[in-house]
């Protein structure tokens, strides 16, 4: 359960990408089993499964939950991610996990020997529900969440057996969250990119709602939580503003399709949402890291010139370090595994 507060990023909800980021660092201290730790990190998001499970469900004692989800309001909501021991699936969280998961296989999945499959999976599991959540998205509605949390704390119970209100959550044109559309947009889009040679025609699906759910999140701004309220806080209260995930979807949006149209509304915006706020940080609410880190490689890897700006930007120590770890060719100096722990722990 996330709690608004000051240290709200560095608690331990569910959807943590710190597991992912860190188990995937090349091993720098003897004895560490890295693939063993992956290993267990995503089969714990298998432990976190709604709906139908595959009949190669490695966690044998979890069994199907929360079929119906979605049925009082006409639409299949099934499957899909439980946030952090809780019965709840926040679209928020859930759609910035997704995020990670799959830039973590774009980056990284040479590294991941014979995790590789199930990490797509678990991709994949989240993907498929977004897609659900999103298509409405031609009638301008986004399903962003299942489930009351107030009944769901209050009653700690195994998601096969659980009673409590499976209550549909949404924004639309009235209702607007450019945030968690944003992000949903990103996930779609990042997505995308993992699954573009493996599923051609899965990966232009994903890349296609990922444009049209970011032009309705561009195109009705606001924060979800202002809409939604007490539904989403104080769990997943957006404190940092939507702005952050307008960018951060685009940026993605942009690697995905290379199309002019999202390099000119990065370099229209980047002043206007704020690009280089906060970038001593990262994590589900506040992406600002994230977006210098995902341009400025493009930067430094020659592919993306026009976003010189991005090059020189700002950055802290911290951002430094995310650069270094996910551009390991690239002369920048080296930290410790140790400082890294400390600097994407307080990040969240």
């Amino acid at each position: 359960m996330a709690r608004n507060s000051l240290c709200s990023r560095c608690s331990v909800p569910a959807f943590r990408v710190l597991v992912i980021l860190l188990l995937l660092l090349r091993p720098t201290a003897a004895g560490h089993d890295y693939l063993d730790a992956l290993h267990k990190s995503i089969l714990f998001f298998e432990g976190q499964r709604s709906g139908k499970l595959p009949a190669d469900q490695r966690l044998r004692w979890r069994r199907d939950s929360a079929l119906h989800d979605g049925a009082t309001a006409g639409v299949d909501l099934s499957g899909g991610y439980y946030d952090a021991g809780d019965n709840i699936k926040f679209g928020f969280p859930m759609a910035f996990t997704t995020t990670m998961l799959s830039w973590s296989v774009i980056d990284f999945e040479r590294s991941m020997g014979a995790e590789l499959g199930n990490v797509l999976k678990a991709v994949r599991w989240g993907t498929d529900y977004l897609l659900k959540a999103t298509a409405k998205i031609g009638s301008g509605v986004v399903f962003v969440q299942v489930g009351d949390p107030i009944s769901d704390h209050n009653c700690w119970e195994r998601p096969e057996d659980m009673d409590t209100l499976r209550t549909i959550f949404k924004i639309d044109g009235s209702h607007p969250g450019s945030d968690v559309a944003g992000e949903t947009a990103a996930a779609l889009a990042a997505a995308s990119i993992v699954f573009r040679s493996r599923d051609p025609s899965y990966s232009t699906m994903l890349l296609n709602r990922a444009v049209a759910v970011f032009q309705f999140a561009d195109k009705h701004r606001g924060a979800y939580s202002n809409s939604l309220r007490r539904a989403v806080c104080p769990f997943y209260c957006d404190v940092n503003g939507y702005q952050d995930e307008l960018l951060w979807a685009a940026a993605w949006l942009h690697k995905a399709s290379r199309r002019r149209q999202y390099r000119e509304y990065i370099v229209r915006n980047e002043v206007v949402l704020r690009a280089g706020d906060t970038i001593n940080e990262f994590g589900w609410d506040n992406k600002h890291a994230g977006i210098n880190v995902l341009i400025s490689k493009e930067v430094l890897m020659g592919r993306a010139n026009y976003f010189a700006s991005f090059k020189q930007t700002p950055m802290d120590l911290s951002v430094l370090h995310c650069l270094e770890f996910l551009t390991p060719k690239f002369n920048i100096p080296q930290v410790g595994l140790s400082s890294r722990l400390v600097e994407v722990t307080c990040s969240m």
